[in-house]
């Protein structure tokens, strides 16, 4: 998973949970970013009496590092606050939610954004409603005209926020993946062999929750520029992360419990699947808890990574030329450690210095249109993943075939990749370039959630 239950204390914490993340120039705005971070992995969409919501006790950010230090320049902070309007009934809702603001709904909650900027703190919304979650026909009958609803501006033409239940945008075989790294087209060549058949989405028909910003590219860069003269403009590449915090105590008592101490970082995710399959066990909790200029001490992993010497175990005889490969995967630390930087590849570039780190690099003078492929992987063209990603990239597809050597040659030109490591997929077969999710073609992007009521048996 992208980064779904990828630590063990974390996979107890759900609310707090990020599952993926998102920046991409958004291609009917182009002159804003969007920037979603999902949190509440695996959401079943008929979860109810009590329904999936964000954690009031939880301090949500994303995070923007616009001079390549890996610190934030920019950061974005969201709290929540749930109400109760009948303290006497059981129900999520006592009949149909016909608005955001209805009062059938017994369970709404709200959220407040604020940016910080220069040390400067701007709150840009305060009392901002979520929609409900996608509860069933009766009781959410025109979900998409409240969700709709839920879209806001933010003040001072800061762009537009979105915090709710969305549907699962992110795919992968989850059942074949973990059973010892099976990838179903190719299982016929596994160490334990069992017939070829196509993928499973194991993300279809879940939910997560979803928080989206839009905003100027202004508000991003370093001294408010929005146009840049092309793509080698270092002032054009942002990296982004997103985390979750939670007070070092709470006090327990008969009454509201009581907040105390520091806030304690939990959660973070910048690229994907970076601590999902980079990490080892157990170090996972400790990433988790660190900013991104302590990744430093997760380089070695990352240059020797564990999977590109599984696979030639579990898939005997497919990949010799990676399985005699000794040298270290600099061109994985430039992917997910420093971008890659100019001259490695025609006319681009989402180098951020030397600084190592895990975030996700835009560089937002690439614009969302016919861009060309970048690193000879299926979904890899110069205006998503690994440059930024967006909402429909076959990340796990991507970084399969990365791990598998692919890239390799990018540092190491004398190393040939097995030729089945450009054949790698995990659900759709690259060649029909069509995800097996739906998605929406314009802000948040990521589609309606999926009904309780509606799931298939």
């Amino acid at each position: 998973m992208s980064s779904h239950r990828e630590a063990p204390a974390i996979a107890k914490d759900p609310v707090a949970d990020s599952t993926d993340l998102y920046a991409f120039v958004s291609p009917d705005a182009p002159n804003t970013v969007t920037l979603i971070a999902n949190y509440i992995p695996l959401e079943g969409p008929d979860g109810g009496p009590n329904f999936f919501e964000f954690g009031d006790d939880v301090l949500y950010a994303i995070y923007i590092d616009n001079d390549g230090d890996a610190r934030p320049n920019v950061t974005y902070r969201f709290r929540f606050q749930t109400k109760i309007k009948n303290p006497n009934t059981f129900l999520y809702n006592t009949g149909p939610i016909s608005a955001i603001n209805s009062a059938s709904w017994n369970r709404p909650q709200f959220y407040s954004v604020t940016r910080v900027a220069n040390g400067a703190e701007t709150v840009l919304g305060e009392h901002i409603a979520c929609p409900p979650c996608n509860v069933g026909p009766r009781s959410t009958p025109s979900y998409a005209a409240l969700a709709q609803s839920a879209i806001h501006n933010l003040s001072g033409s800061h762009g537009k926020v979105f915090a709710g239940q969305r549907q699962e945008g992110f795919y992968v075989d989850l059942g074949s993946i973990f059973d010892l790294g099976a990838l179903r087209p190719f299982q016929n060549l596994h160490l334990l062999p069992l017939p070829a058949v196509p993928g499973v989405n194991g993300t279809k028909h879940l939910n997560v929750h979803s928080i989206a910003l839009q905003v100027p590219i202004a508000d991003l860069t370093r001294d408010g520029s929005s146009r840049f003269s092309d793509a080698a403009d270092p002032k054009a590449v942002i990296g982004v992360w997103t985390a979750a915090y939670r007070r070092k105590a709470i006090i327990r008592g008969d009454g509201d419990d009581v907040e105390s101490g520091p806030w304690i970082q939990v959660s973070r995710l910048g690229n994907p699947l970076f601590n999902e399959v980079i990490v080892p066990m157990s170090k996972k909790d400790r990433w988790n808890e660190l900013p991104p200029t302590s990744d430093s001490t997760f380089v070695q992993y990352v240059q020797h990574p564990e999977l590109a010497k599984l696979l030639p175990v579990l898939y005997p005889g497919v990949f010799p030329n990676l399985a005699a490969a000794t040298g270290s995967r600099d061109d994985l630390v430039a992917i997910l450690l420093t971008g890659i930087p100019s001259g490695i590849i025609s006319g681009f570039q989402n180098f951020t210095g030397t600084t190592l780190a895990d975030m996700l690099r835009l560089n937002m003078a690439i614009v969302p249109s016919s861009s060309p492929n970048i690193l000879g992987l299926v979904g890899g063209d110069a205006a998503g993943f690994p440059n930024g990603r967006r909402v429909a990239d076959d990340v796990v597809t991507i970084e399969l075939r990365a791990i598998a050597g692919v890239t390799y040659p990018l540092v190491n030109p004398g190393f040939t990749p097995d030729g089945a490591a450009g054949l790698i997929y995990d659900i759709e077969d690259p060649a029909t370039n069509t995800p097996p999710v739906s998605y929406l073609s314009s802000f948040p992007y990521l589609n309606h959630p999926e009904s309780g009521f509606d799931v298939p048996s």
